[in-house]
């Protein structure tokens, strides 16, 4: 009777921790997976994180509707321009100063043809100079956003 009673008492502990176990994994397997960042003071979702690197910065997408998207940015690259590029993010034409970016994030705009071209930032300043000429700060945000001319 004493065997039953103890056999019955292991039984129900191992129950309840399998019962514990599951529901903390249930749980865990629930969250949002998703990294935030804080800029200013609203927490922006990042769509994705790209790259390897001791470095990183955020970079931001703002389309002809003025939709941002976020993305980290990890890389050993030493100029924005760089990153990007490799990345396939960015791309653009040479030209006598610099990277003329025409295509970001997948969307091609040519100021002779639609009129818009993508402007560069450091975080809400125009940036004084190209991504290709701009060394990352790690930490930093950069933009390209869709400007009309």
């Amino acid at each position: 009777m004493q065997k039953k009673l103890n056999f019955r008492k292991l039984c129900s502990l191992c129950l309840c921790i399998l019962l514990v176990a599951a529901i903390a994994l249930f749980t865990t397997a629930c969250t949002n997976d998703k990294t935030t960042l804080t800029d200013g003071n609203a927490a922006t979702e990042i769509a994705a994180t790209y790259g390897q690197g001791e470095t990183t910065f955020t970079f931001c997408v703002s389309d002809k509707e003025g939709k941002e998207t976020y993305y980290a940015i990890n890389t050993d690259k030493t100029t924005v321009g760089e990153a990007l590029q490799e990345l396939g993010l960015i791309d653009g034409e040479e030209s006598t100063y610099g990277l003329y970016v025409k295509t970001v994030d997948g969307t091609t705009l040519d100021y002779d043809t639609h009129g818009m071209y993508w402007a560069f930032y450091i975080g809400t300043e125009m940036a004084p100079t190209g991504a290709d000429m701009t060394d990352i700060v790690n930490g930093e945000t950069y933009r390209f956003v869709a400007t009309k001319g």
